[in-house]
């Protein structure tokens, strides 16, 4: 009997391709940063995340620091709250949150704009074999001028 996949269960191995896997890494360490952010923001807890990049880049999130969170672990630093949140505290966390999702906003807009370059490099590319843009108009017979000003009159009718 052949294997059924689930939807989003898959075989999870490394990626080669050093974009795909810088991308990759971006968008988990987000991911698990948001989510951290949502257990400081939901529950009140204290987290420390720390990730080193395929590059060996440190990056970390903490709240309410990673040296309190560092010492808290270490049991050097015992809470200091009785749990009675102060006002300034629950606007840092707000404060956080917004940030935060900022941040992931930002991301899935880079995200996009670099999915719409490549989508672009890629037309450009499939067109270039229409004739070529980079040809010294000098070079051009009467026939590719009347091909190339078409062209650019199609292109000036795309951008408005």
């Amino acid at each position: 009997m052949a294997r059924r996949h689930r939807r989003g269960r898959h075989d999870k191995r490394q990626i080669e391709n050093v974009e795909d896997n810088f991308i990759t890494f971006s968008k988990r360490r987000s991911s698990i940063y948001k989510k951290a952010s949502e257990l400081v923001t939901l529950c009140g807890s204290e987290v420390g995340v720390v990730i080193f990049s395929p590059a060996g880049k440190p990056y970390s999130f903490a709240h309410p620091s990673i040296d309190s969170v560092a010492n808290r672990f270490l049991n050097q630093n015992p809470p200091q709250n009785d749990g009675v949140e102060t006002l300034v505290e629950s606007y840092r966390r707000i404060k956080i949150g917004e940030l935060n999702q900022q941040y992931d906003e930002l991301v899935d807009q880079v995200e996009a704009d670099k999915k719409r370059a490549k989508e672009l490099k890629q037309k450009t590319e499939a067109r270039s074999g229409e004739g070529s843009w980079e040809a010294p108009i000098e070079e051009l017979n009467l026939e590719e001028l009347k091909q190339m000003k078409a062209r650019m009159e199609e292109l000036r009718q795309n951008l408005v």
